[in-house]
């Protein structure tokens, strides 16, 4: 029989021993760290990231990171690199290479050859005695006591260790290379991230479905114009200008309210000063203002001329949210 405590314990003492581990690599961060920034900011060439195993795939995940922050960054397995890969570097490439132990024989090949090719190499090892540490010209220390298996032996600990200062690293870059939520942009064009950060509402604008009405207009004629365009609104326009607009609830209202109505006029039941919005206005803060005023229409105004109406089912269309 499965005891259900017993795995929300092993769970629990896993997660404790990681965040644990986390936690003590503010006391190993020094000088090296900051200088490997340094050297990777100032780099006219690429970053190139290299491991063997576990921790090559770290290594993948922080190229990821680095490429989507503003850092041109690419992968080299170890292992390949000693097999034609290594041609990847360039001159002018600075490498990071990432390996508990520092000891592996992949990398003890690989390391002589970098330095021979004049690369600045960037060791990330739990030992900075061993090979890769002493050889490297700056070290990134992701030391950990043990590994969370109960073993000691399963990249635990140790992996986690290196995401993190991996994910220290590519920040501190991000905030030297002054990047910012318009660049993010450029690199996450494609899902709701992409278009959240670059779609516009005159993205999302159907200009061949405006309604419009003039504040004289009859009732009847707002009430088809509204039917008509299926956007649940329309604007009223006098002399070429937004003076309010009459929604489907104000209709419901005015049918509540009166028993005739022969004889209203758009104006007398429309609503003053409606809430507008540019179409270079970002799609997200469309959104947000629909939110803080609980409406689902927007009067889109450019320089005072009336564009059309962005309904918030244009928004999920696009799926922002």
């Amino acid at each position: 029989m499965i005891n259900t405590q017993a795995i929300l314990a092993s769970a629990r003492k896993t997660i404790l021993s990681e965040s644990e581990s986390i936690a003590n690599l503010i006391q190993y961060l020094d000088e090296d760290f900051a200088k490997a920034a340094e050297i990777i900011y100032q780099s006219k060439g690429r970053l190139v990231v290299t491991g063997i195993g576990k921790s090559a795939i770290i290594a993948n995940k922080m190229v990821a990171t680095l490429n989507s922050t503003g850092t041109p960054s690419l992968f080299l397995h170890a292992a390949e690199a000693i097999h034609g890969d290594l041609g990847m570097v360039q001159p002018g490439d600075v490498v990071i290479c990432i390996s508990k132990s520092g000891n592996s024989p992949e990398i003890k090949v690989l390391v002589p050859l970098l330095k021979r090719f004049g690369n600045v190499l960037i060791g990330m090892t739990a030992n900075k005695n061993s090979f890769l540490g002493k050889e490297s010209d700056y070290v990134l220390h992701a030391y950990v006591e043990n590994e969370a298996c109960p073993n000691n032996l399963a990249p635990t600990n140790s992996t986690t260790a290196q995401l993190v200062l991996g994910d220290a690293l590519a920040v501190c870059l991000m905030e030297l290379n002054n990047f910012k939520s318009e660049d993010f942009a450029k690199y996450h064009p494609g899902g709701a991230l992409g278009k959240k950060l670059l779609l516009r509402v005159g993205d999302m604008l159907d200009d061949t479905h405006k309604p419009v009405v003039s504040p004289d207009c009859s009732i009847k004629k707002a009430i088809v114009e509204i039917s008509e365009k299926r956007l649940g609104v329309t604007a009223v326009v006098e002399n070429e200008k937004v003076i309010g607009i009459i929604t489907d609830g104000d209709i419901r209202r005015m049918l509540n309210d009166r028993d005739n109505i022969a004889g209203v006029l758009a104006r007398d039941i429309m609503t003053h000063n409606p809430k507008t919005i540019k179409s270079t206005d970002m799609a997200a803060d469309a959104l947000n203002t629909m939110e803080n005023f609980s409406i689902t229409q927007l009067v889109v105004v450019d320089n005072g001329e009336y564009k059309g109406i962005l309904h918030l089912h244009d928004i999920l269309k696009e799926g922002i949210v």
